[in-house]
Parts: structure tokens; sequence; C-alpha cells
């Protein structure tokens, strides 16, 4: 089910159908379809036909409206009526299918669950809507009326925030765990322990067999096989740098380490963070498992994971280059491709060093900086952020950054001061949302895509960020001096 999360950092956990119905100030009931969801959104409609307005994995909260036909009669005695107001045969007919085409616009859309708010227009859950959520298997809850639409929101964005701490803080602490194993005399059985841990599952090597952590249960008989041809399918040299698989309901993933090694990992579930804590332990086994002498770099990279000084980690004076990508769903072999094992996949951005000059890859925008030495790192990364954001805006593979241009001709510290000064009025998430809309040229769609809300909420916060900053948004020298702005303001 699509979600809007990128594949550079652990995308933001959904929140559990079960966690929302055992909320007692909920009081939600599940009135048709399975309990099973994973929820990633509200979001909330009248539309007969909501669909193009959703991205995926939404509660979707109705009164049904856009189920009542205009001109349906009044309700009966009881203050119910049917899903169009029908009240001999032929009308119930047709009530009948009008849901099942709406259940099925929704389950094409690929909404999580229905949440039908009874009264003030309906007294129940039409019959038919519950039957046709039963035929298409999606959960229909019926909110009680003395729940507001809003409460429903607040809480499934409070669980979610609160799963994404929790995650962020877990992947955080994996991955200082795997940096200090990996400083430890005896390092490769250190961090596969280590993995096994974090993951709660089976690690391997291949081709040595190395391994760490509880293996699959004899019931599982068929995982050992079909892990095994992952890490083969992995591990030959024109193989892919990634790759997943399932067996016997185990979740089953291979990383290359290089030329015929791969690292394979089994586990009975999977969360969000699990890829960015396995791709740091790849990383550093590539490093302690090649064929050259790689202790050095090994412990360079432990220091750098442990907030280590950049100048005292690299091993050789450069010139480095900093990189910033966006838009792959591989960033180890984003690294392997810019011949670098330096690579921090958890962030806004993926974020990488090499001492090569880097070229555009397939899909992927990158912003690389100039030149630097290892004590000049910081400014480097700066300015590929910055040469991200210049690609993404112009749609291109690649940007590099040069000292020409606009920027050059105003003093940083001056071009600051005029950006936070002209952006003064707006709050952070409306800073957030007009840098997004103007790099996507005004596109309502892509930017609540990159935001990951609705088109609606981008809509009015650049409405209310051209009132706050008293501007015409629609005027193109008022967007030329607001990118230069918001490209420049810290506190975006």
């Amino acid at each position: 089910m699509p979600k809007p999360a990128g594949a550079d950092s652990p995308p933001t956990p959904a929140v559990g159908l079960g966690v929302l119905l055992a909320d007692q100030a909920l009081d939600l009931r599940l009135v048709a379809g399975p309990e099973q969801a994973e929820v990633h959104g509200v979001h909330a409609s009248e539309m007969a036909d909501p669909s193009p307005y959703l991205l995926g994995g939404e509660l979707l909260l109705t009164a049904g409206a856009g189920l009542t036909e205009p001109g349906a009669g009044p309700a009966d005695a009881t203050g119910a009526t049917d899903a169009t107001g029908a009240t001999d045969a032929g009308d119930a007919t047709h009530a009948a299918d009008a849901a099942d085409a709406y259940v099925r616009r929704l389950v094409g859309s690929g909404v999580a669950a229905l949440g039908f708010g009874v009264a003030p227009l309906h007294a129940e859950v039409p019959p038919e809507l519950v039957r046709a959520s039963a035929r298409h298997g999606l959960p229909l809850l019926e909110v009680p009326p003395q729940t507001r639409f809003t409460a429903v929101a607040r809480a499934v964005w409070r669980l979610m925030a609160e799963a994404r701490t929790r995650e962020l803080r877990r992947v955080t602490e994996a991955q200082q765990a795997l940096a200090a194993a990996a400083a430890r005399p005896d390092p490769v059985p250190a961090v596969l322990a280590r993995l096994a841990a974090s993951l709660g599952g089976h690690v391997r090597l291949w081709p040595d067999g190395r391994a760490a952590g509880s293996p699959p249960p004899p019931e599982a008989g068929a995982v050992p096989a079909a892990l095994d041809a992952l890490l083969a399918r992995v591990g030959r040299a024109e193989g892919p740098a990634t790759a997943t698989d399932q067996a016997d309901g185990w979740h089953l993933a291979a990383y290359a380490l290089g030329r015929h090694a791969a690292l394979g990992t089994a586990t009975p579930a999977r969360t969000p963070g699990d890829h960015t804590v396995a791709s740091v332990a790849a990383v550093l086994l590539a490093l302690l498992t090649a064929d050259r002498p790689a202790g050095a770099e090994a412990a360079a990279l432990a220091r750098l994971l442990l907030g280590g000084s950049p100048a005292e980690a690299l091993a050789g004076p450069g010139p480095w280059y900093a990189v910033h990508a966006r838009g792959g769903a591989d960033p180890q072999g984003l690294a392997a491709a810019l011949g670098t094992v330096l690579l921090d996949p958890a962030g806004p951005a993926v974020r990488l060093l090499t001492d090569r000059e880097p070229s555009a890859q397939p899909g992927w925008r990158l912003g690389v900086s100039a030149p630097a030495a290892p004590d000049t790192l910081a400014t480097a990364d700066t300015q590929a952020r910055r040469a991200l954001e210049r690609a993404e805006a112009a749609r291109t593979p690649l940007v590099r950054h040069t000292g020409a241009g606009l920027g050059a001709l105003v003093d940083p510290a001056e071009a600051r001061a005029h950006a936070e000064a002209l952006l003064a009025p707006l709050p952070p998430a409306h800073r957030e949302t007009l840098r997004v809309w103007l790099a996507h040229h005004g596109s309502w769609d892509r930017t609540a895509a990159a935001l990951g809300v609705h088109r609606n909420t981008v809509r009015q916060r650049i409405a209310r960020a051209g009132a706050l900053l008293r501007s015409d948004l629609d005027d193109p020298d008022t967007r030329m001096e607001l990118w230069f702005a918001l490209t420049r303001d810290t506190g975006v």
C-alpha cells in the first residue's frame, strides 16, 4: 500500500487499526472487514468519489453525505435512511450498487479503512455499505456521535509521532552499537551478533557461513534454502546490491559486501528502520571482510558513526566531495557506484563522502559540493544540501556547487539576514511548505506527496503564506526573491 515516505530514511511507522479500536476514548467499533490494517494518515471527505484526493493508506472518515443522492426522501421515524434514501426494492438495489461502487473505488485507491460517523445524517451505518465492505475486505468502523472526526485524526497523528520517535531512537542506538562492535578486537562476530540482536532474527555471511542470532524454527523449513538463494544472487559479481524475499512468513534480505560476498538477514517481522540498521552493518562488514587491509578504514567509519572528528577519521587528505541524494531506493548501490563506503542513509536525504568526483546516477538526484579538505566537510555538507535543492527544483540529475551566480554576488551573512527578515512572518511549517512548493514549480500534488500531506493542506498553507507575506505568489519576481531567501534561511 503506498505511503508518503522516502527510501532514504526509516519511514513513519503505520498505526495498527487494532490500536485505534482499543482506544476507549474514541469508542470506535468494527462493523465489517478485517481488523488488521495499517493506517498511514487520516482524510475526511463527503464526496461520492474521493479517490482522486487520496494517496493510499488513509483512514477515510465520512458522515455519508456523498452516499445520499440529492432529492432523496426524508428519514423514517427513527431518523434512518438507506444509502440513497430509497424506499422501494428498485431503489434499494440501486443503493446497494452505489455502495458497492463506492467501496470498490476506495479499495482501488489503497484506503486502509473507512470510518462512518453516525448522526446527524444516518442513525446507523447503512447495511448495504456494511455488506459491500465485507465483500471487498475493507475495514469499516462505526464512529459514534460523541467522537469528533478531529479527535480520530489527532489520535492517529499522535500515535504515528510516538512510533516515529521510538523507531528513530532504536535506529540511532543500533547504529552506535554496531559501530562500537566494529571497533572490538574480533569485529566481524561482534557486528553479526549486534545486528542479530537489533533485528531480532538470524543473520549470516556468505560464502563463509558465519552466523549469529536465533535460526528459523524447524517449521519454517523453506527459510534456509530461500536465504541461501538470495545470498548467492546478491553475492555474485554482476548481482544486485540488495534483494528481498519472503518464505514461511519470514522476511529475508541480502546485501552485497563487494565482490563475491553478501550479508543475509531473516526476521519473523520487519520494522521500518530494519533496512537502515542492516545497511549500516553491511557497510561495516564490507570494510571488515574486504580483501584489502581495511582495519584503519573500519575504525575510521566507526569513529564517524560515533561522532568523531572527520579530519581525524578520514584516511587521506582528499579532496573529498560531499553528496546529498534523493529519489532512489538503494543507497548502498549508490555508494558503490560513487566508489565509497562512507554513507549516512538516515535523514531527509542520503549523505555520502567520496574521494572520486561524482557523476549522475540513474534514478537519483544528486547535489555535489566543491572539492573539500577533511576540516571543511561541514561547509561541503551545506553546499551539497543546497545543490540538491537546486537539482530538485530544476528536475536535473546532478547539480554541483559553484561560487558563480546570483548567490556569489551577495555576502552570505547579508543574505541570511535578508532571508530572516523577509520570512519572519512565516511559521516553520509554512516556510517548508513554501520552499517545497517553489521547488516543485507550484505543483499542488507533487508538493503534497513530498511533504506527506493532503494537497488541500498545501493550498491552505500557501494561501496563508501569501497573506502573511502580503505578496502575490503568482508573480515570478516574488517567487525568485522568496526562493533566494528560502535557500539561505537557516530555519528551513
